[in-house]
């Protein structure tokens, strides 16, 4: 071989070896498709949130230990109590006041004292009571005082306290005893001893302070199905209120349309023929109304949504970032999600978010029905937030919390995976033009929103509660229901209360309102509230001044005290409602967060009602009131066994104070009137059943902020659309090959029950 052949042949050699340590050193330099990418540094989590976090299981079970040693009284295990005991009936955190947080955050100041809010029946006393201690200083208590009279201005009245578990129990004993006494009657009217049949309270219990008699409704029961769908006609009121459960009594009985003193009665007119009784057969699993079990085998597998990257948020703790966003979480065991600290871009948007109540309100012409107004934070919306399912519940990639909650036992438990946050593409553009003049040219982003969400089984409704975070600085907060509806025996005129969706079953009428609270700060605490809405004025053509021509017009109003900023339920509000801050931005108007709801509420209750002034929150879709930390919720879980002496009213919080450069909360109605039909059968679904409301930046900013997203698609008619270094769409094809290794699918759900 010639030496030019072996030059030739090593200067092509180094070459190849120079191209291939180019394109090693490349590919170090950018990360494969599928790797994941680090989260951008804001996303380090500093603690801070953590002022909010709910308690650790173990915090507190160093609460009931503190407890049990300090207070001189014997405490039994709430989930044995009887009413004559006194026990721990829950505990939770305590909330640090703002003006401490905010010295803590925002300040330099100390870290406020971590606490604990403990709720004890005392039923074990001369005067049987229920008090509320905060505990402290956690992880390690030593000390405790009594909050109760400073909260409520008095003492909280024994009867007030929400039914526990272990009552339930011994109502349902209760009623067993009596059912024994007709068995002939439930022979020919069940097919059934009794011992078969699901009992389903109502709330309220009775029609005075001091009442605690209640309508419980009886229904077939199979395994695997909702009983709900299933009354068999039957209904009894039960006196529960002595602290004696040797002395509850049953009052009357109901069934099919008449009423009797006792289920002796009731049997004797059945035995004597004077008894219309209608003869429903023990229904099977297999065809009962309501059966939820799939009718055909599995089909082809939907979409999964997956992130080619990992995911582009972060959650540390009680913390969650994303693009921007900051946001603490949390959940109370009785009025559920809870956000706080709600920051874009560096800047506190919102305090605090938080849910407050759920009111069903039933109508029927069978007792239990037409009594029922059920206030689901006495049951527990978030103690009731079990288990999500992957994959259906949220998407089977989001990230799943455990949440820990104490009530009406000694020990805490875990609702594992009972929260989720994910990153939702809503296959719909946040933004976009097509450019068909001047110049050619497409520009657009993808609406990418995270969503924070859990789900509450209150009975037989399931409410998904979602909180999302959008690209434009807006956050949109949402409620959908779904579960089953309840039911009333059907009978004479029932069709003037719903809709017949089975043989003998009423879907009864009922409305759905949901109350929250929202405190934001706009650029600061010191907010004011202004309207903005059109009008038509009549002017001349002011080029011809011949004609007349229609201009709309706008009419902004500063609102001053908080009687005009109190908007009645179903009436219209301005279009635009906004929290203004005192600085203006770079064009001059002031920057504001505007509220837009979203709700066709049922109309509230009338307000001579004798237990209206317990859901006075009702009245309102939107009430501005300025911030009290004497006043930080809307209603209480006392409200619910006392609605006639409501613990708290929300109308007082109304009293016409000036809401101008003030500190204001936001208290929102959202809701819907439901008419039961066969399509509810066998359950209600979530499409056409959501309502919520938007806060949207208003002159917040100086432009829209998702111009700086790094999602965003631009690409001219000069461009080649197909190149992925001009059109990140065009990278798409080989992101699409990093499916994710999905875990194994597993449900601890039913451990808990």
């Amino acid at each position: 071989m010639s030496l030019k052949t072996v030059l030739i042949l090593l200067g092509l050699a180094l070459a190849t070896i120079f191209a291939l340590v180019c394109v090693l050193l490349t590919r170090e330099r950018t990360p494969r498709t599928c790797q994941h990418l680090p989260l951008e540094q804001e996303d380090v989590e500093d603690g801070q949130s953590l002022v909010f976090a709910d308690l650790t299981a173990e915090e507190m079970s160093q609460v009931v230990r503190y407890l049990q040693g300090h207070l001189g009284v014997p405490l039994v295990d709430a989930s044995r109590a009887r009413p004559s005991d006194n026990c721990i009936a829950s505990v939770d955190l305590q909330v640090p006041a703002k003006a401490e947080v905010l010295r803590f955050l925002d300040g330099g100041g100390a870290r406020p004292p971590r606490e604990a809010l403990a709720v004890l029946y005392f039923g074990n006393q001369a005067e049987p009571n229920i008090s509320e201690f905060v505990v402290g200083p956690l992880p390690t208590p030593a000390y405790h005082r009594d909050v109760t009279e400073r909260k409520y201005g008095g003492k909280l009245p024994y009867h007030r306290r929400p039914v526990t578990g272990r009552e339930y129990l011994d109502i349902n004993a209760l009623i067993q005893r009596e059912l024994k006494k007709a068995p002939r009657f439930l022979t020919a009217c069940c097919e059934s001893d009794g011992t078969n049949l699901a009992i389903l309270t109502t709330a309220p219990r009775g029609f005075k302070s001091g009442d605690r008699v209640t309508w419980f409704v009886l229904f077939h029961n199979v395994a695997g199905t909702g009983y709900y769908l299933s009354p068999v006609g039957l209904e009894v009121l039960v006196d529960h209120g002595d602290l004696h459960i040797s002395q509850w009594r049953l009052l009357q009985v109901f069934y099919n349309g008449r009423f009797f003193a006792s289920t002796e009665h009731l049997e004797q007119e059945f035995v004597a023929g004077a008894l219309e009784v209608v003869r429903l057969k023990q229904p099977q699993a297999d065809s009962v109304l309501g059966s939820m079990k799939p009718r055909r085998p599995p089909g082809s597998p939907g979409p999964v949504q997956f992130e080619p990257q990992g995911p582009r948020y972060s959650v540390r703790n009680n913390h969650i970032t994303f693009q921007g966003w900051s946001i603490a979480f949390g959940m109370n065991p009785n009025t559920g999600p809870r956000l706080f600290d709600i920051r874009y871009r560096g800047e506190r948007i919102v305090y605090e978010l938080s849910l407050q109540e759920a009111l069903a309100l039933y109508g029927s012409n069978c007792p239990g029905g037409m009594s029922t107004r059920y206030l689901d934070g006495s049951f527990g919306i978030g103690r009731f937030a079990y288990e999500l399912v992957r994959g259906l519940d949220c998407p089977y990639t989001a990230t799943y919390v455990d949440r820990h909650y104490l009530v009406e036992t000694d020990t805490p438990k875990t609702n594992q995976n009972s929260l989720c946050i994910f990153e939702h593409d809503s296959s719909l553009p946040l933004r976009r033009h097509f450019s068909d003049s001047q110049s050619f040219y497409y520009g657009g982003l993808r609406k990418n929103t995270l969503v924070i969400r859990t789900i509450s089984t209150l009975i037989n409704y399931d409410y998904i509660w979602d909180f999302m975070f959008h690209g434009s600085g807006a956050v949109e907060v949402r409620v959908h229901a779904t579960g089953y509806i309840s039911s009333s025996f059907f009978h004479g005129r029932g069709t003037d209360y719903g809709n017949r969706v089975g043989p003998h079953t009423l879907g009864t009428m009922h409305l759905h309102h949901i109350h929250y609270k929202v405190d934001l700060d706009v650029d600061g605490q010191l907010n004011s509230l202004e309207t903005q809405d059109m009008e038509y004025e009549f002017v001349k053509d002011p080029w011809s001044m011949q004609n007349t021509i229609e201009r709309p017009h706008l009419r902004r109003e500063r609102l001053e005290k908080e009687d005009e900023a109190a908007f009645p339920l179903n009436v219209p509000l301005p279009r635009y409602l906004s929290f203004v801050s005192p600085n203006l931005n770079k064009w001059e108007h002031p920057r504001s967060y505007r509220i837009q709801i979203i709700s066709f509420a049922g109309k509230h209750l009338p307000t001579n009602s004798s237990m209206e002034r317990s859901i006075s929150w009702g009245r309102y879709q939107l009430a501005v009131t300025r911030r009290k930390e004497e006043e930080p919720t809307s209603t209480s879980i006392y409200n619910q066994n006392d609605p006639w002496t409501p613990t708290v009213t929300f109308a007082d919080f109304i009293n016409n104070e000036t809401i101008t450069n003030e500190d204001l909360v936001a208290w929102i109605t959202v809701g819907f009137l439901h008419v039961p039909h066969a399509e509810d059968v066998p359950n209600t679904v979530t499409v056409g059943n959501g309502v919520g409301f938007f806060l949207r930046p208003y002159n917040y900013f100086n432009e829209d902020p998702s111009v700086d997203s790094s999602d965003s698609v631009y690409f001219s008619s000069e461009q080649d659309a197909g190149a992925c270094g001009a059109n990140p769409l065009a990278c798409l094809s080989s992101a699409a090959t990093c499916a994710p290794h999905l875990p194994p699918f597993q449900f601890g759900g039913f451990l808990n029950l």
